[in-house]
């Protein structure tokens, strides 16, 4: 039985080096292939348009939530989480009503990925706010939280606005979706700690767990300020494997995780052994081929 949960990130592009686009169905394929190795989760991102790496090609998404309730009724048993939803280009109660509809798609399946967003050239060209980002987010955590968990929100800020507003239909789990926080930074920490049920953060320039790890004790400390206890918030990492590559490998979040599948796993490890409860990978390339380089690693992992 393995002893902390991997799921897979598949976004909408092939890969930092290569701009065609990953049609649906081979998503949908390579979700199955996930379902089957045994992965716990698979994700799909929310992006709108931009660069993975600094001055390099332009890059479109496809649309995160329509893949992601795709997702829900394509597979069966995986759990299928965005990766994380943007509440800048999404209203909050919006963004609510389609994990209760993306819940009851997946038949109680589902995992609420949730960040700020960003405001890059996506946002300034489909003509999304550009300032106030965080301040925006921690108005819409103040809809989108009671309404996953209690089912009703009334709140009246700056920059969002709920009135009276009820969670209905309810989806197959009133109050039990999951909600996992993207942070990074200490404000992002403390609202993880006092909302999240997962707290999660992705690597920027290696996947390894000498940048990861530290943010692990930052997130703590920010549970002991806001009084909660840390064992009870799961603990995500995002890093990028390249289980094809013959030599070190640098793409869109940094250097990947290569070499052998026992490497790999070891590299996994690491993760569990600093206080991390799941790990979500994006694989380098998006083929089926290395996918199918990944279940050797799971094997391992799931013999301990």
């Amino acid at each position: 039985m393995r002893s902390f949960e991997i799921g897979v990130v598949f976004g909408s592009w092939r890969s930092s080096v290569d701009g065609s686009t990953v049609p649906w169905a081979e998503i949908r394929d390579l979700a199955l292939r996930a379902e089957e190795i045994g992965l716990d989760t698979v994700w799909s991102p929310d992006e709108l348009l931009g660069r993975l790496v600094k001055d390099g090609p332009r890059y479109g998404f496809w649309d995160g939530v329509a893949v992601t309730a795709g997702l829900a009724a394509a597979t069966s048993r995986i759990k299928i989480g965005t990766w994380v939803m943007s509440a800048l280009q999404r209203n909050p109660g919006m963004i609510a009503k389609s994990a209760a509809t993306m819940d009851e798609i997946s038949g109680g399946r589902f995992v609420l990925g949730l960040g700020a967003g960003h405001a890059g050239s996506g946002a300034h060209g489909f003509g999304l706010p550009e300032e106030a980002i965080y301040d925006r987010f921690e108005e819409a955590l103040q809809i989108i939280v009671p309404l996953l968990r209690t089912g009703r929100a009334d709140f009246a800020g700056t920059y969002h606005v709920a009135r009276d507003l009820e969670q209905l239909p309810a989806g197959p789990r009133p109050g039990g979706i999951p909600l996992l926080l993207a942070a990074h930074g200490q404000k992002g920490y403390r609202h993880a700690a006092r909302h999240a049920d997962v707290w999660s953060c992705y690597a920027t320039e290696r996947s390894d767990v000498a940048e990861l790890g530290p943010r692990v004790v930052a997130f703590e400390a920010a549970c002991a300020e806001v009084g909660r206890d840390p064992s009870t918030a799961g603990r995500s990492a995002g890093v990028v494997v390249a289980p094809l590559a013959g030599a070190p490998y640098d793409g869109a979040f940094g250097t990947a995780i290569t070499g052998s599948a026992e490497q790999i796993a070891d590299a996994f490890r690491t993760f569990h052994a600093a206080g991390f409860t799941q790990l979500e990978f994006l694989v380098e390339p998006l083929t089926m081929a290395a996918l199918d380089a990944m279940a050797p690693v799971i094997e391992l992992l799931d013999s301990e």
